[in-house]
């Protein structure tokens, strides 16, 4: 990005720059696969997957904002006056084509996220000379507020080597502002990368340990205790789909949905076809539908019952258990889990996880 002056200044150090718009194999690589191997492992014995993800977002988060401070002194020291003339510069080059990762950073120096982009821009670059302008104007209206509640700021501070950079309000305005429109974007990518992620993670994690194997839906050999992810389907998408012997097979479909979101538990209950066809076999197929919690005065269990389907709460210890019997109930499928006392099944968990191929779940193995 080049300043007011047309000097070239770095953004942001790699490493951080990296975390802007890291996805589910980014996310891995990150934070390493036993930590991931970890998480799904207390999910499946009844921990809120937000508990567990929350500290890796806490992370990204502190290590995105230390970035954007170390990009602001950088700035400074480059060229005076560079946060003061950030959202002029940033509108400019939002003008250009751009990669994602660019455009999410020049977002954030006008205080915009990409949704906000959509929603207040309406995606249209005409509009953003006449929102710059507003919001420096605010800005402006701020500053002068502060100096006049709390008094001038002043200050300094130093980097390494890169020298000394003055402080003041325009400097803390637009740093806070950027700040602000990262934490916002990074919150709101981090719930759907992670909701992505470890609903396959932890599927595929289930079916594995149960004995089933994963196989691409257009190449499937032996139809018989197998298993595919995100099938997507002439009418409706499920999660897992698994034929367990001739004409029975199960559909799962999984969200870490909380009592807040009803609206869309009750569109799980109706979700898919009971019936699909696979070469020359009719496959009748039930539905187990994965939610978070359940309010206590939902209807949403009877009314999966009256299309012949399940929801099951993972927020109920060892949940897994509840859906081995209800495989058994459908299919006739027998598990030692069934048998298996509670106090038992949490150490059984941990260890069968230590085998399970998480890396061939991350991998996409889905029908094209």
């Amino acid at each position: 990005m080049k300043d007011a002056n047309g000097k070239v200044i770095n953004l942001m150090p790699p490493k951080a720059r990296a975390l802007v718009s890291g996805k589910g194999k980014e996310v891995v690589r990150q934070v390493g696969l036993d930590v991931i191997r970890d998480i799904v492992c207390d999910v499946l014995c009844g921990k809120n997957l937000r508990d567990s993800t929350e500290v890796l977002t806490r992370k990204k988060l502190a290590t995105i904002n230390a970035a954007t401070l170390v990009m602001f002194i950088r700035g400074e020291a480059q060229s005076k006056g560079f946060a003061q003339h950030l959202p002029v510069i940033a509108s400019e080059e939002l003008q250009r084509k751009l990669n994602g990762e660019e455009r999410q950073i020049l977002q954030w120096f006008l205080g915009l996220t990409n949704k906000a982009t959509q929603n207040v821009l309406r995606d249209s670059t005409d509009s953003l000379s006449k929102y710059r302008d507003e919001y420096l104007k605010t800005c402006e209206d701020v500053i002068s507020t502060c100096e006049t509640d709390y008094g001038k700021l002043r200050g300094e501070l130093q980097l390494g080597s890169h020298g000394k950079t003055g402080v003041d309000w325009n400097f803390m305005i637009e740093l806070l502002q950027t700040i602000g429109a990262q934490t916002l974007a990074i919150r709101g990518s981090e719930k759907s990368t992670y909701g992505k992620l470890f609903e396959r993670l932890i599927l595929g994690s289930l079916l594995s340990i149960f004995g089933f194997k994963l196989v691409p839906k257009n190449n499937i050999t032996t139809p018989k205790g197998v298993f595919w992810l995100s099938s997507i389907g002439d009418k409706r998408e499920s999660d897992a789909t698994l034929l367990y012997q001739a004409g029975k097979g199960i559909r799962f479909d999984i969200g870490f949905i909380g009592r807040g979101n009803p609206e869309i538990s009750l569109d799980k209950v109706s979700r898919f076809e009971r019936e699909i066809e696979l070469g020359s076999t009719k496959w009748f197929m039930g539905t187990i539908i994965l939610v978070d919690t359940i309010g206590k005065r939902s209807r949403i269990v009877e009314l999966a019952k009256a299309i012949q389907g399940t929801i099951i709460q993972m927020s109920m210890a060892y949940w897994p258990k509840q859906v081995a019997l209800e495989l058994n109930n459908r299919t006739g499928f027998t598990h030692e889990l069934t048998r298996m006392p509670e106090d038992k099944i949490q150490q059984f968990l941990k260890k069968k996880m230590i085998d399970v191929p998480l890396e061939s779940f991350i991998t996409k193995v889905v029908s094209k």
